[in-house]
């Protein structure tokens, strides 16, 4: 474990954004970072996953702590189900795999999502009618000033979409170091209620789908829609879908009958971003470096050499024209730094 100098951060966000940290460490087990915590209590700190739900604007003027924690455990199990506990650092998409691999239900809905394991309860992830909240039973933190660890159930975590007590009310003051979820042994919850999913389904002849065909149809479908950040730096869905009253949606749906849109509750109703962006006319754009895919436009895109201020100036000029065309605010699912 050592500490780095004016530390380049280019390969640990997705985006591929060149920004540096004026200092730089790795820790690998819970004891390294009690001691990183406790020997830097007056430094600025700051936490980093796997770098995939943030936009690097400018460099880091702290000390930046890479939680590189690895591990996966059977924790306990019973006649029909099975408690596994990874530590944060493991890749999500590598740990979801695992889970298929051992016929564990209950994650294959999330396939390829980018990201590691520790970053998962944050954001509450999702995709394709699953969410974290879903199967998340616990996870263990460490308090950054205290160095105690506590254990937060998921009544504690608050989930919402996209939302959880770490996104707000404790922000900043915890670093996530496992997390446990309860999955299926058998009879699995297959959840293929979305279209894409069915079709990609039929397209291969299946009839009777496995947790391992449900995971291969997701990625199939995310691979067709988005960027590899291997090969094309982004964060993944750069907004949220933003949920308006049914009054309001009423009012817009009037004017453009052709949107899209899920129904939440009696009182709200979920509009799809992506289509809204691009019935503004952003699909495929490009500026300079940045730009949105032109997949999926959702997705905003570092082409090679922008910053992370013109990938926010993109962003925002597109919440502005998507406000003014459809009176709808969209707001970004990427932390911007």
């Amino acid at each position: 474990m050592q500490i780095e100098n004016n530390f380049s951060l280019k390969k640990y966000n997705t985006f591929g954004i060149e920004a540096k940290a004026n200092q730089f460490v790795a820790v690998h087990s819970l004891n390294e970072l009690k001691f990183i915590l406790e020997n830097h209590k007056t430094d600025t700190k700051f936490i980093l996953g796997g770098g995939s739900n943030m936009l690097l604007t400018q460099d880091i003027n702290a000390l930046v702590i890479h939680i590189d924690l690895k591990g996966k455990r059977i924790i306990k199990e019973d006649a029909d189900f099975v408690w596994v506990e990874s530590q944060a650092g493991e890749a999500w998409h590598e740990f979801v795999l695992w889970t298929i691999d051992q016929n564990f239900g209950g994650l294959e809905n999330m396939s390829l999502i980018p990201g590691n394991v520790g970053t998962t309860p944050v954001q509450n992830i999702g995709a394709y009618g699953t969410e974290i909240k879903d199967t998340f039973v616990s996870c263990d933190a460490m308090n950054i000033s205290t160095q105690e660890m506590k254990t937060f159930v998921n009544n504690e975590c608050k989930f919402g979409y996209r939302e959880s007590i770490f996104k707000n009310e404790v922000k900043d003051q915890y670093v996530i170091t496992s997390v446990v979820y309860k999955l299926t042994k058998h009879n699995h919850k297959i959840n293929i209620s979305y279209g894409d999913i069915t079709k990609e389904l039929e397209k291969n002849n299946v009839v009777t789908p496995t947790l391992k065909d449900v995971s291969n149809a997701v990625i199939a479908i995310r691979q067709s829609k988005l960027p590899d950040p291997k090969e094309l730096g982004n964060s993944g869905s750069f907004f949220k879908n933003p949920i308006i009253s049914k009054d309001a949606f009423e009012k817009v749906h009037a004017l453009h009958t052709d949107m899209p849109h899920y129904v939440i509750s009696k009182t709200e109703v979920k509009v799809p971003a992506g289509w809204l962006i691009e019935q503004a006319g952003f699909k495929g754009k490009r500026f300079g470096d940045a730009g949105i895919h032109k997949n999926q436009a959702l997705v905003i895109v570092n082409y090679g050499n922008a910053t992370g201020q013109e990938i926010l100036n993109v962003s925002k000029d597109i919440q502005n024209t998507v406000l003014n065309k459809f009176g709808i605010a969209i707001e970004a699912e990427v932390n911007v730094i």
